[in-house]
């Protein structure tokens, strides 16, 4: 049997699947699930003490938490059920109007296209889709693929931090700090950057951040955050209008006051975002740069793996991978059955997972028969998972 990850179990995953699939949804390790049982009973004991009385200030000290993880002042943050929120708050607050140009790439995630194709009909704007390569040999080839297609009536981009399809990390400064120079608030979707990359969001400067908890994080489901500058915060409100809307309070925005409060919602994933940062940063020594490290040294491994398996080419530089990397595959039949999951259909990706025990995407991209293999490393995987991954996708290899 080979031999299973130090840290396997502090997670609850099947031990029977080989789990390389960590970007779709994450795994929440077992000491944070336990500290959400422990804010779910408190919360049980006096629901109205809980969320009348104590919840403002919970939510304060769980954002300053998070605030310093972000480097970003936790006023400018707002928890949300996760990032497609984030974007749709931010999306369905602006004013759009006919001739305006809402900019994006051919890596932008499936359910984040959707929203800008949403408020485009609605208000007469038109989605741009920037052709960025894959492969491709240099990030410079992201900024001017995104800036050859800015023009006069540009009015946003919606650019991701870390591709979800293709698993890259695209230069988002210099494209934040170029788009603004042209005029062009940046949303960024970070969805898979907390916990993948060092940030810095005030420095970053982007208008509108958001970002899952659930996924690197490892914090439990229905946690993420919208993270608005301070300049642009009157503009935004979150999908639910609820009490928040009208209330005052001297010390706190009509921001924090609004999203804070979008009716009776389940508060405990947010509440343990701070236990997921100190439960994740201490499994190694180095704390939380030795994770982002080790996961990002494992899925390189993988991926060289997997390309020699393959015969192909690794598709990008070592410099614009995090934890997630893609390989393209031979063209695939479409799907027996029409799926509502974007995760089932591919006879390949059902036949690892049936045959083989391994939970590993086979994502359509850019559209089929084209497709790619996405994985992705956690410290609960091991160099061996690539091996027997390439083992199951080319029999017979030597």
């Amino acid at each position: 049997m080979t031999a299973r990850s130090p840290y396997a179990d502090l997670w609850t995953l099947d031990p029977s699947v080989t789990f390389l699939n960590h970007g779709s949804f994450g795994a929440c390790p077992r000491a944070v699930l336990a500290k959400q049982d422990e804010w779910r009973a408190r919360l049980e004991r006096q629901p109205v003490q809980f969320l009348a009385r104590d919840l403002e200030g919970l939510l304060d000290e769980a954002r300053g938490a998070l605030g310093s993880f972000l480097g970003a002042d936790p006023r400018d943050l707002a928890f949300v059920a996760n990032a497609t929120a984030g974007v749709n708050a931010v999306l369905r607050s602006l004013a759009f109007a006919p001739g305006d140009e809402l900019l994006t790439t051919d890596h932008v995630y499936g359910a984040c296209r959707n929203a800008l194709r949403f408020v485009a009909e609605r208000s007469g704007a038109a989605v741009v889709t920037a052709a960025v390569p894959f492969p491709l040999r240099d990030p410079a080839e992201v900024v001017d693929a995104v800036l050859a297609r800015v023009t006069a009536r540009t009015r946003l981009a919606l650019l991701d931090h870390v591709t979800s399809p293709t698993g890259l990390v695209f230069p988002i400064a210099p494209l934040v700090a170029a788009l603004a120079a042209r005029g062009v608030d940046t949303l960024v979707d970070g969805a898979h950057a907390v916990g993948m990359l060092p940030l810095d969001l005030s420095a970053l400067g982007a208008a509108y951040y958001v970002g899952n908890c659930h996924k690197w994080l490892c914090a439990p489901k229905s946690v993420g955050f919208l993270h608005v500058r301070r300049d642009r915060q009157a503009l935004v409100r979150p999908l639910a209008i609820s009490h928040g809307a009208g209330l005052q309070h001297p010390a706190r925005s009509r921001f924090l006051l609004e999203f804070d409060w979008v009716g009776t919602v389940d508060p405990t994933p947010a509440l343990c975002v701070p236990e997921a940062i100190r439960v994740v940063g201490a499994m190694l020594p180095g704390g939380w740069p030795s994770v982002r490290e080790h996961n990002r040294t494992l899925v390189l491994a993988g991926r060289r793996v997997l390309a020699d398996a393959l015969g192909i080419r690794e598709p990008a530089p070592a410099s614009m991978i995090g934890s997630l990397a893609a390989l393209p595959l031979a063209d695939g039949a479409a799907a027996a059955v029409p799926s509502t999951s974007p995760l089932h259909g591919d006879p390949e990706l059902d036949a690892l997972r049936e045959r083989h025990g391994f939970e590993v995407p086979v994502v359509p991209w850019p559209a089929p028969p084209r497709r790619l293999l996405r994985i992705s490393a956690q410290l609960y995987n091991t160099a061996a998972d690539y091996e027997r991954l390439a083992a199951a996708l080319v029999p017979g290899r030597s």
